[in-house]
């Protein structure tokens, strides 16, 4: 079959598929209402999301201590990413695709992409660290659980193999929302979330939030971990994880739809 052929038996007379194009729109429509909100929504949303996240983390907690298996407390910690989505909040690392992607297509800017970055992530940090108090104050027989699962982290050097599973860690959750909005369904976006958090917790990748709260949990129990520690290791994996979303993922898919960015930027000029 030609190639005039192919594009005449589409349903879509644009530039790609039809099911790219809608979930374009839907990408910059969304990353524009993210860059355009007000400080004090940034910073709402993302205590939300610390704490929601941070019921994912007490769900992991509780099946590794009871079994050992982190493919299985993986599994269980799908529950705070379901918790997100369904509760309209977002982490960090959620803000890869949707909001560059906006900034791309001229539909906001890199000043008010910096102000979603720093407020989410201050603010996921802040909703997680205070949960995480409640979850250690609650459950003091998770002591050497939350103690081995933070040393896992802060003990680790900076290495390629730390490297590589920061960048996919941050890869994991740009996908995520990448799956979630090429679908209108909900319960194939529960399942999407659920398959991120078995991979992102399951196989132990880096993520600067969910692990940073892992780390938190430790020190309010009163494990032999400290702050210091967790900044070392946290500076690298917020690097790698935007590496990971950023550059990996949401780059490769503005390439693949750079005829819509085009024209979106010829609509915003217009």
């Amino acid at each position: 079959m030609s190639e005039e052929a192919r594009r005449n038996d589409g349903d879509n007379d644009g530039p790609v598929e039809e099911e790219l194009e809608e979930s374009f729109d839907s990408v910059v429509t969304e990353g524009a209402e993210r860059l355009h909100r007000t400080v004090r929504a940034v910073i709402v949303t993302g205590l939300f999301g610390g704490l929601e996240v941070a019921l994912g983390v007490m769900a992991y907690l509780a099946v590794l201590d009871e079994t050992g298996s982190h493919l299985l407390a993986g599994l269980a910690f799908g529950i705070g990413l379901v918790a997100i989505y369904l509760a309209h909040s977002e982490l960090f690392t959620e803000d890869f695709l949707m909001p560059i992607a906006a900034v791309v297509s001229k539909d906001g800017t890199p000043a008010q992409l910096a102000k979603l970055w720093i407020g989410t992530l201050l603010a996921n940090l802040v909703g997680g660290w205070a949960v995480m108090w409640l979850v250690a104050q609650a459950f003091p027989q998770w002591l050497m659980v939350l103690s081995e699962s933070a040393h896992h982290f802060v003990d680790a050097p900076l290495n390629t193999q730390s490297i590589c599973l920061a960048i996919l860690g941050g890869s994991t959750m740009t996908l995520l929302t990448r799956m979630q909005q090429g679908t209108t369904s909900d319960v194939a976006r529960i399942i999407a979330a659920m398959a991120a958090g078995f991979l992102l917790a399951g196989l132990q990748l880096f993520h600067s939030i969910l692990d940073s709260l892992l780390i938190f949990g430790a020190i309010h129990a009163g494990a032999d971990v400290d702050y210091l520690q967790w900044i070392e290791w946290f500076g690298y994996t917020v690097a790698f994880n935007i590496v990971g979303g950023a550059f990996l993922v949401t780059a490769l898919r503005l390439v693949r739809t750079k005829e819509l960015v085009k024209s979106e930027r010829k609509d915003e000029a217009a």
